[in-house]
């Protein structure tokens, strides 16, 4: 007999939500063989069997939160399978399609695949190993007009209730929040209440970076594959900021501040249920391709559903860009237990003074946010002209990197 239990789910990760049994009770299961998906806040993953035998057990239903090392059901290495006629009067967690053996796609995909009436079993599959991913689903379904989101068919999905009145189309829904929004909404308030929250605005001036990039960019796109993008410099600038104010790279641990000689710089990403923050691990090391390539890749996984835990563990520093949705100005939340996080904005053309001459440049707004327990106002200040320096003297970045 050996059990399956919820894995260690990575740092700070202690919740899941059974999202979907692969198995049920009778079914014969091999050595590693996934057999049930976990939602938590950051990913969803499959767990699998540590020994091969056939699955007697089903301890938890689909859409039941559990914890780190809770049971999630027995499997008997010297039972055997149940006959075809007593499986099929077992209860039954989880349904193949029909025509065959169940195709291999990501959680994300699977629930897409739901909400938009799409069966899997007719997809093509372009992740790793043939693996159904979301955007493939969404590409299977085609154009979905006046889609307003999941439908009501779903396990743990949304309840509309039809009002009466003097028009019959005001109706609502009931959803219950994924892992990821939980937990999302829950740091946001806790990042508020626990941490003395302030902001610093600047502007920059992107015309010598836009500049660089419009001459460089089929040299760059040639030899790395990728278009050089802005994220790259912001990272290289954050990088030489936090040397010179280490203050922004620290984290409180009781009455001790732990200063980090690292810079593992988090990138926060869309993704389906919420933003989530990658981080590039020792991103002082890196070369700007080296950033563009995995951040590109980082943005894919996240839409695939195929970001790992460790892509997601950590990180002592983190840029989150509001202007790819065209955000002109905004105040970004702290990443707990990280005490400074850099908002980045929408690229507008402005009139600005130069020379005592009215120019017109591109102009972006910046923001730094920053736990005023270890950090000064001045210190704050003095870091986001830093990097203002160094993305208006790029040359002086490249020196600094």
């Amino acid at each position: 007999m050996s059990n399956i239990v919820v894995p260690q789910l990575g740092e700070s990760v202690v919740e899941a939500r059974v999202a979907r049994w692969l198995k049920k009770e009778g079914d014969r299961v091999e050595t590693g063989e996934p057999v049930v998906e976990l939602e938590t806040e950051k990913i969803d993953l499959e767990v699998g069997a540590d020994h091969g035998g056939v699955l007697t057990s089903i301890k938890r239903l689909e859409g039941e939160d559990v914890k780190v090392g809770d049971l999630l059901a027995v499997v008997d290495g010297g039972a055997k399978a149940a006959p075809a006629a007593a499986a099929a009067s077992a209860p039954q967690p989880a349904k193949a399609p029909a025509g065959g053996d169940e195709p291999k796609a990501t959680p994300t995909a699977r629930r897409v695949a739901k909400d938009l009436d799409v069966n899997l079993g007719a997809v093509q599959g372009t992740g790793p190993a043939g693996r159904v991913t979301k955007n493939d689903v969404q590409k299977a379904a085609g154009p979905t007009p006046g889609a307003i989101g999941p439908t009501s068919g779903s396990t743990i999905g949304p309840t509309s209730v039809r009002r009466t009145g003097p028009t019959s189309d005001r109706t609502e829904q009931r959803v219950r929040m994924s892992k990821r929004r939980a937990t999302i909404a829950r740091r946001l308030v806790e990042a508020q209440r626990t941490a003395a929250m302030l902001t610093t605005f600047n502007e920059v001036d992107m015309t010598e970076v836009m500049g660089l990039r419009a001459r460089r960019k089929e040299a760059f796109k040639k030899q790395f594959g990728v278009n050089l993008g802005l994220t790259s410099f912001f990272v290289k600038a954050s990088i030489g900021a936090l040397r010179a104010f280490p203050q922004l790279n620290a984290e409180i641990q009781g009455d001790e501040i732990v200063y980090k000689h690292y810079y593992d710089v988090g990138v926060a990403v869309g993704a389906e249920g919420g933003l989530v923050v990658p981080v590039l691990r020792d991103a002082d090391r890196m070369a700007f391709g080296d950033i563009e390539v995995t951040v590109r890749d980082f943005a894919k996984r996240a839409g695939d559903g195929t970001l790992t835990l460790d892509d997601l563990k950590g990180g002592t520093f983190t840029i989150t860009n509001g202007g790819v949705f065209g955000s002109l100005m905004s105040t970004p939340i702290l990443n707990p237990p990280q005490v400074a996080i850099l908002g980045l904005h929408k690229i507008e053309d402005r009139a600005v003074a130069r020379n005592g001459q009215v120019a017109i440049r591109p102009m972006m707004y910046v923001a730094v946010s920053y736990d005023h327990r270890i950090v000064d106002g001045r210190e704050a200040v003095q870091f986001l002209v830093k990097i203002k320096e160094f993305i208006e003297d790029p040359g002086h970045l490249l020196l600094e990197s």
